[in-house]
């Protein structure tokens, strides 16, 4: 039986998601909603056809609902620069990833209106999101939902930025340190590229899964 909270989360998101989905749409995005994380999962693998190439970006949220691992094991052609043997080769593939069948990833925040926002560190990710893959499947919790795009935006880089430099263990940033972001320039900053994507300019390119739970960050 889900919480209080829980049920309430679920309600709203049920409630928000169909105009969302319009929002996403109008913009030329493929938009699905799922309530479960087990149901994202489920339609983020029936978007991808089998013997693609896949790869993906730095993103609790597909690793949270199992994607990761699912694909690891599937009739798929795999990049995955977790089995890099040295940084050379772990940058070798983040470039082969740009030009890979499918791309899974998320967002760190949407806008009501259908506007999504991504801070990337390295760029590789963002970059993969705006041009190269054939495909790009993303998987986004409602938790992520802002009123505006200029609130998605300071999402991404006031909570989910030093979040994740947290997670990462980024002892060069300073919101590491101190929790909140600092606007630095530092060599490990988290958010060197901030990136609204307004637009699918290809239709249907970028597919945004919506799950009525909270995930990533």
């Amino acid at each position: 039986m889900l919480s209080v909270s829980a049920d309430s989360f679920a309600k709203r998101s049920g409630l928000l998601a169909p105009r969302l989905i319009r929002a996403l749409q109008s913009r030329n995005f493929d938009a699905f909603y799922c309530k479960t994380a087990a149901e994202a999962a489920e339609k983020a693998l029936s978007l991808i056809p089998e013997g693609s190439t896949v790869s993906w970006g730095g993103s609790e949220t597909i690793r949270e609902i199992g994607l990761l691992d699912r694909v690891r094991r599937g009739n798929y052609k795999v990049i995955d620069r977790a089995e890099a043997a040295t940084p050379e080769e772990r940058t070798e593939r983040m470039r082969r990833a740009l030009l890979c069948d499918v791309f899974l990833s998320s967002f760190n925040a949407v806008s009501e209106d259908g506007v999504l926002v991504n801070v990337d560190g390295v760029g590789n990710r963002v970059a993969a999101i705006a041009f190269g893959p054939k495909s790009v499947v993303a998987v986004v919790g409602m938790n992520k939902v802002c009123k505006t795009p200029e609130d998605a935006e300071r999402r991404a880089r006031t909570y989910a930025a030093p979040v994740n430099a947290a997670r990462l263990s980024l002892k060069g940033t300073p919101c590491t340190a101190t929790g909140a972001c600092e606007n630095c320039r530092a060599g490990e900053c988290i958010c060197s590229y901030i990136v609204k994507t307004r637009m699918c300019k290809v239709p249907g390119r970028i597919k945004v899964v919506l799950v009525g739970e909270p995930l990533g960050f």
